[in-house]
């Protein structure tokens, strides 16, 4: 007998035990997986943009607490004793059932908001008793898992509120066009009574009803003391809405990037301004109506912090309709560069010493291994400052000088400046890369001017000899770190990518706000505050990019066709930089760099070649020059020459006695150089022949042309094909190392070395052929070409 019951106990404890862990498991580790809509959120928690779930409702991510106000109208409405019941209410259920036996039909479900919320989780099951009994059991279990205030959170997130609008946030935005934690006490108990039957009680029918069921709610609120007299009078005389709200609409790019960075689902706490971003957008869109004459349709903004590297407006493209393909986000589409990277060129060339601000650049007709790189004008200065080539935007002095300063390297130092379209070896680009041979997007670019900034601003923030962190070049911030953003991981070193002085010497040339040249010819833009800014224009008027820096604030732009539609007049001066502008006027501050003094040293240069004054210059500017500009070269283009005493001629001691020679500097570039530079500059004085009975021996001709002769007429018959025939010049030189240059007309043509000889076919008609030599050694013939077209 005794060991019977021990067997039923030990059996009574292991079904105990079995139920215990069912009920301990009954209730999955996540009560809901429903897709949810991705909500953007501006820097102070704002609503910018919101996209509806996968499965076609506005639920928008669980809040992380419920507002005081719908709480008590909740609780009120719904479950009076939630705050003490441990999950099911048993008061509330004998109510319910004492109701439905009366009434022969289901009225009352006794319901507590923990069941509401357990029925909610599995989807609304059919109304059973046996169902009953579940969620009271489930609800208990939800009790010992969760808070009192967890548990009202979960409802109110997940409660149907009509339509197809889930939970508390979405519907506020929803309805009343704002948050949750701003709600009225009229909508709060709107909101209560919504969820108890959403499907018959809706916004756009049974309205009366709707605000019969509030009012109810309200008046008893005032009952229990939560609301005063006048707080109750203005509720009930609030108004119901009649519709949904449309959500704000405010930079939709941004969120489905970041959707598509992984932030799908989320709450996604942005850096953006919601201000600067809404007036940001009608300036864009404003703008975008403004050039829509000319076939243009698209534009896109970006605005960033300097100092921080955070995106506070994102504008990836303007209001231009389905047909123009307004959906594009332009700032993350790459483009052909234009010239918009050409100030990264020169600011390395500043670091490594290979020039001075003002150090001449040649500008003639140039071919480099079968790449003829042009001028957007078509002309030539011969030689130009590299100031004022960057200012002009001058094709051929950019590159010359990554020529001369090596394209892999600047393929290099773009990578480290966080450029990621780069995806192609250096060989791919080539000397093109400076001129929009490579694709950018608006992100990266506008991201490596504010870094540049940034290394400036926090070069004085680092005293002493090492004062470079390279984490200071980084891409553009969109999302507010959860934790906190500032650095650990600070590594000083005395160098940079580029320093403080080449940055700074690069910003102080580009503030200029004259642009003369630049593109398409003189154009002049006013601003209150200082900023260094590039334009640029891809090949074929495609696309036009203008980014400004100042000490506070980045801002790109670029304007054009999404599907890549050329336009007369798309260019960055014409067409991005008025936008630009535009944008830079809603921005406060005023402030600009602080000069790096103990990277600089104050040189005197000479005035016409900029580099470092020899004895022979004759007037010197003095400019800061940093320490690798120091070793720089002295001038090489002051001569110290002799002149006969009437100065119209060169002598020399062996025809010409001492006293009667006059001495002095004189500037003198290489032949072809001069011979585009003179034209524009009257100034110019070439240097004088020496005089017949003082001969130089090393003037004696050395250049001869061997066909065409003199006077020649040349006949070129048609070929087959209805094209005109050519024709082989030749000429010939005493030294096989000079270079000679052709031009036909007075425009250049090639230049030869060693084997003169160049294929023509020179149009009907009289010209005039002119070769020159490295020693400015001039031939000119002129020959007739009789046949015809």
């Amino acid at each position: 007998m005794t060991i019977s019951i021990s067997r039923k106990k030990i059996l009574l404890l292991g079904i105990t035990g079995i139920l215990l862990i069912v009920y301990a498991f009954s209730l999955p580790q996540k009560l809901f997986n429903d897709p949810l809509s991705s909500v953007l959120l501006d820097r102070n928690y704002a609503l910018l943009c919101a996209s509806i779930a996968s499965d076609g409702q506005w639920r928008f991510p669980e809040i992380e607490a419920v507002p005081e106000k719908f709480s008590k109208a909740v609780v009120a409405f719904e479950d009076k004793r939630f705050w003490n019941h441990p999950g099911f209410d048993p008061m509330a259920l004998g109510r319910a059932i004492r109701q439905n036996l009366k009434t022969g039909t289901i009225v009352s479900g006794g319901s507590t908001l923990t069941m509401q919320l357990i029925r909610l989780s599995r989807h609304n099951p059919p109304r059973t008793i046996f169902q009953k009994m579940i969620e009271v059991i489930l609800a208990t279990r939800a009790e010992l898992r969760y808070s009192k205030g967890e548990i009202l959170t979960l409802y109110a997130s997940h409660a149907p509120f009509g339509g197809n609008v889930v939970g508390l946030e979405a519907a506020c935005w929803r309805y009343f066009g704002r948050s949750s934690q701003d709600i009225s006490w009229a909508e709060a108990a709107l909101l209560a009574v919504l969820p108890n039957n959403p499907s018959l009680i809706h916004l756009a029918r049974n309205r009366d009803k709707l605000k019969l069921k509030r009012d109810r709610l309200l008046s008893r609120l005032f009952d229990s003391g939560e609301l005063d007299k006048i707080s109750y009078t203005l509720a009930i005389s609030e108004p119901v809405p009649d519709k949904p709200r449309p959500l704000p609409r405010l930079s939709p790019h941004s969120l489905d990037r970041l959707k598509q960075e992984g932030h799908d689902q989320r709450l996604i706490h942005s850096t953006l301004d919601q201000s600067l971003q809404e007036r940001t957008e009608m300036v864009v869109n404003d703008y975008s109506q403004h050039i829509s004459g000319n076939q243009i349709f698209n534009a896109a903004v970006i605005i960033l912090d300097v100092r921080t590297g955070q995106v506070l407006a994102y504008v990836g493209n303007s209001k231009a309709g389905s047909d123009h393909q307004e959906n594009v986000d332009i700032i993350r589409s790459p483009r052909s560069t234009g010239s918009i990277l050409k100030p990264f060129l020169y600011a390395a060339l500043l670091e490594e010493g290979r020039i001075l601000p003002k150090t001449l650049i040649s500008d003639v007709p140039t071919l480099l291994g079968g790449f003829a790189p042009r001028n957007f004008s078509n002309q030539y200065d011969g030689v130009v400052p590299a100031d004022k080539a960057l200012i002009r935007s001058l094709n051929i002095p950019a590159v010359l000088e990554l020529k001369e300063y090596r394209y892999e390297k600047f393929y290099d130092l773009l990578k480290n400046l966080k450029m990621s379209t780069l995806r192609e070896p250096p060989d791919h680009y080539g000397l093109s890369l400076v001129l929009g041979g490579a694709e950018g997007t608006l992100w990266d670019i506008t991201g490596m001017y504010a870094s540049c900034g940034r290394t400036l601003l926090n070069y004085f923030e680092r005293p002493g000899k090492d004062k470079y962190d390279k984490g200071d070049i980084h891409p553009p911030v969109l999302v507010i770190p959860e934790e906190d953003p500032v650095r650990s991981d600070v590594n000083v070193e005395p160098n940079s990518f580029l320093s403080a002085s080449a940055l700074w010497q690069t910003f102080e040339v580009l503030k200029d706000l004259y642009r003369p040249g630049e593109e398409t010819g003189w154009q002049h833009f006013s601003s209150s505050k200082p900023i260094a800014w590039k334009t640029g224009t891809s090949f074929g008027f495609r696309d036009a990019w203008s980014v400004g820096v100042s000490a506070e604030y980045a801002v790109g732009v670029w304007v054009g066709n999404a599907d890549g539609e050329g336009r007369p007049g798309l260019t960055g001066t014409e067409a991005a930089a008025p936008l630009m502008f535009n944008v830079f006027s809603l921005l406060p501050g005023h402030g600009w760099f602080q000069k790096p003094n103990s990277e600089l040293k104050d040189t005197p240069v000479c005035a016409l070649s900029g580099q470092r004054v020899s004895n022979y210059c004759e007037k010197a500017d003095t400019i800061p020059v940093s320490r690798m500009g120091l070793a720089s070269g002295l001038c090489s283009y002051h001569k110290w020459i002799h002149l006969s005493k009437n100065k119209k001629f060169r002598v020399h001691s062996e025809c010409e006695s001492l006293e009667q020679v006059f001495s002095q500097s004189w500037f003198v570039l290489p032949p072809v150089p001069e011979y585009y530079y003179k034209s524009k500059n009257l100034s110019y004085h070439t240097l004088p022949p020496y005089r017949a009975d003082c001969m130089d021996p090393a003037s004696v001709v050395s250049l001869g042309l061997i066909y065409p002769k003199e006077d020649s007429k040349i006949f070129l018959p048609l070929q087959l094909n209805g094209i005109a025939g050519s024709t082989v010049f030749q000429a010939t030189h005493r030294n096989p190392a000079v270079t000679v240059y052709w031009h036909l007309d007075g425009l250049f043509l090639q230049a030869t070395q060693r084997i003169h000889k160049v294929t023509l076919a020179p149009r009907e008609g009289m010209h005039l052929l002119t070769l020159v030599d490295d020693s400015g050694e001039t031939l000119q013939r002129s020959f007739e070409v009789i046949s015809s077209r």
